[in-house]
């Protein structure tokens, strides 16, 4: 039988990987108000889980999750990324600690998520850390379409 925690960690490290891709590849192009709105948009749609009882959290404890995520995981992502104009384009610019961040984080999350899979289901569990992940993210993103419409204004 396959143990759970060790699926858990293996299908973390493949999500980090791919992670890791798409961030290379996405460091390439340019940046538009879609390519940021689009990823907390359709990770919106993970709310769903909660229509399934098994993955239902008080509301107490995925409000904790969501501001950790906003303010405690983002701060950093906040801090090694920023948009720079080039020419017409508008740019990502990471520091080289954005990819040490981004591996940092995901290792608290698989620390974390052996702690708390052992005092919640399976279900509880990834539902918290969905709840941490989106308000991370949305943070993030909301912040880069601010520093988008700044870098953007004076060229419409």
């Amino acid at each position: 039988m396959v143990h759970f925690n060790g699926v858990s960690v293996v299908a973390s490290l493949v999500g980090l990987v791919a992670i890791l891709t798409w961030r290379v590849r996405e460091g390439r192009s340019a940046v538009s108000v879609r390519k940021i709105v689009i990823p907390p948009l359709g990770m919106s749609t993970g709310f769903s889980m909660f229509f399934v009882p098994a993955f239902r959290i008080p509301w107490l404890w995925g409000a904790i999750a969501f501001v950790m995520g906003a303010i405690v995981l983002a701060y950093p992502l906040l801090r090694t990324s920023r948009l720079v104009r080039q020419g017409d384009a508008v740019m990502m610019q990471r520091s080289n600690a954005f990819f040490s961040v981004i591996l940092v984080l995901a290792a608290i999350r698989i620390v974390a998520r052996g702690y708390f899979d052992t005092l919640l289901t399976v279900e509880q569990s990834g539902a918290l850390f969905f709840v941490l992940a989106f308000g991370m993210i949305l943070r993030w993103r909301a912040n880069m379409l601010m520093e988008y419409r700044g870098l953007t204004a004076g060229a419409e």
